[in-house]
């Protein structure tokens, strides 16, 4: 059987979970797809593809006044590479997919892997024209899904699906590991909570920061560690200006980007996501796969992840108090802590399995 030609598609100049999972996705689907990914030159994404074997181009698209320009060099890889299928990430790409696709002569299909949510009616000229180009659009939860339908109107709604993301098969390390490099990290004399994410206020590092601080003031000997690239100065500033004020200097460490957190994962006696309404919450999956407790915010996309007080915590949107609480239960009870993270890691290995991912979005793909 002819093999599909795909483009990878994502010019975010960021880097999170979702320009991640397009390197995961290229990798994984790389055997039976022809794939080139396109991606942005001056992107954080740029050095994942320069340092592998992966078939990339690169198309920079300045604003969106320069649009014509960037779809004109996209059009000329579609047809260049005879490509079936574009798989869109980032939602701001959807006007570039969608224009090249008319330029060029092979007018190929076009689907979506939505990682944000959607809370506005699409029903303008404008919108029209985009969604009624798009094939399928893959929603990352139920939520999602159902926010899709909603609000793009139904004569022009592409087919939605929801497709849960999964992880990578995660090396473990053992006991004598985990020891070593909590005494590196300087966790070996405390109850060490994890945030991975951009350093940025979405993400809510500075609920941590307050959690912690009443959670000293009960003498409980806990510590936060954030991983993650700060992405804009004044907040950090501002998140060392509270730490500085509250005398936590001690208790807070900013650890930088890791490229691989997953050794810092199981470093960690727990590992938090702040974020006020997260889409998906895929380091908390990531966490629970490496068999760390995981305590989450009760809104968004991490209520189809943990089932609370079964696989771990929930805890009140946007609330230190309700945090604080939340990271004392598992300090308390040693029997309770391990529990939640046996059970998140059997529900993250039966349910959001890399290979059963991807294996699922082949077969998407193959019959779109």
């Amino acid at each position: 059987m002819k093999k599909i030609n795909l483009i990878e598609l994502c010019l975010s100049p960021d880097l999170g979970g979702l320009e991640l999972y397009m390197v995961r996705s290229a990798k994984a689907l790389n055997d039976n797809f022809n794939i080139i990914s396109v991606v942005n030159p001056k992107g954080k994404l740029a050095r994942y593809y320069e340092e592998a074997s992966l078939r990339y181009d690169f198309i920079e698209k300045k604003s969106n006044i320069f649009m014509f320009s960037a779809a004109k060099k996209l059009a000329k890889i579609i047809d260049e590479n005879a490509i079936d299928i574009i798989h869109v990430h980032w939602t701001k790409d959807i006007p570039l997919a969608v224009l090249a696709k008319k330029i060029s002569s092979k007018n190929p299909k076009i689907i979506q892997t939505r990682h944000m949510t959607m809370t506005r009616f699409k029903n303008d000229f404008y919108h029209r024209f985009l969604y009624k180009n798009i094939a399928m659009i893959l929603a990352v939860t139920h939520q999602v899904a159902d926010q899709i339908r909603k609000f793009i109107p139904s004569d022009i709604c592409p087919i939605v699906q929801t497709l849960h993301i999964g992880t990578e098969k995660i090396e473990l390390l053992n006991h004598e590991e985990i020891i070593a490099l909590r005494q590196k990290l300087h966790m070996d004399d405390c109850f060490a909570i994890g945030l991975v994410g951009r350093i940025e206020e979405t993400k809510g590092q500075y609920l941590l920061i307050e959690a912690i601080r009443k959670l000293r003031q009960t003498r409980i000997n806990v510590k936060a560690f954030f991983v993650g690239h700060p992405m804009n100065e004044h907040y950090l500033e501002t998140l060392t200006q509270q730490i500085r004020e509250q005398h936590l200097e001690d208790a807070i460490h900013f650890l930088g980007f890791m490229k691989d957190p997953h050794p810092f994962m199981q470093a960690c006696d727990a590992v938090v996501l702040a974020t006020e309404h997260e889409t998906f919450g895929l380091v908390l999956i990531e966490a629970m796969q490496v068999g760390t407790a995981v305590i989450g915010s009760n809104r968004g996309g991490v209520l189809e992840i943990i089932d609370d007080n079964i696989t771990g915590l929930l805890f009140e949107s946007m609330q230190a108090d309700s945090l604080a609480e939340k990271i004392k239960i598992l300090y308390d009870n040693p029997q309770l802590h391990q529990k939640y993270a046996a059970n998140g890691q059997t529900k993250a290995r039966e349910q959001f399995s890399n290979e059963a991912h991807f294996e699922k979005l082949s077969q998407i793909l193959k019959e779109l």
